[in-house]
């Protein structure tokens, strides 16, 4: 299957949408911003590592639950300009928290290649897949050329992944350029997520 955006028109309206009903849930008390998958390091099957750095979870509980992987890389950032991107990624998060079917998302620093990438659980693939096709018009504005790419898995919850890397293992995603999308051993760290970060830039 192809990936690619959702017409302009159809994007921008569901990003209205979704930043209206963004600003119910904050006003609700309905996000959560926990710790404790915070400065855990996960490893793919590309080869690439990357630090989560953030994490926000709903209110939701889904019935259907799906794991989405949604990759780019920002243009013109580098050194100590990810620093800067990651601190101030948290005014996005009405991009996103008000599209149906949001459960959770891990943010993670960006990887060997400059690539970012978020982790998330969502209620019904269609639901994610509508919503990374809508993301995709946002994330083109400030990323580069064919950068971003999205897959999403069915019938998986986000912490049975982060738990065992090992329940991917039986889905093999046809027309996938690479692995950039599957992680595997988890790796639980106490280091700081800012000095990792910081290690990632000062090897670059």
């Amino acid at each position: 299957m192809t990936h690619g955006p959702v017409s302009r028109r159809k994007a921008w309206a569901a990003v209205g949408r979704c930043c209206a009903s963004s600003l119910r849930m904050l006003w609700r008390g309905e996000l959560r911003l926990p710790r404790e998958n915070v400065g855990r390091v996960l490893r793919f099957r590309d080869g690439t590592s990357a630090v989560v750095y953030r994490e926000t979870i709903g209110s939701r509980t889904p019935a259907d639950p799906c794991f989405l992987a949604v990759r780019f890389r920002l243009k013109g950032v580098h050194g100590r300009g990810h620093i800067l991107f990651q601190a101030e990624s948290l005014l996005n998060t009405p991009l996103f928290v008000g599209f149906p079917g949001f459960v959770s998302k891990l943010w993670l620093t960006h990887d060997e290649h400059g690539n970012y990438r978020g982790l998330y659980e969502w209620d019904g693939p269609e639901r994610a897949e509508r919503y990374a096709r809508s993301l995709w018009r946002v994330l083109d504005l400030v990323s580069a050329p064919n950068s971003i790419d999205y897959e999403i898995l069915p019938g998986l919850r986000r912490d049975d992944v982060l738990a065992d890397a090992g329940v991917l293992d039986r889905f093999e995603v046809a027309g996938a350029q690479s692995d950039w999308w599957r992680p595997v051993a988890p790796i639980e760290t106490d280091r700081e997520p800012e000095a990792q970060a910081s290690s990632m830039q000062d090897a670059e």
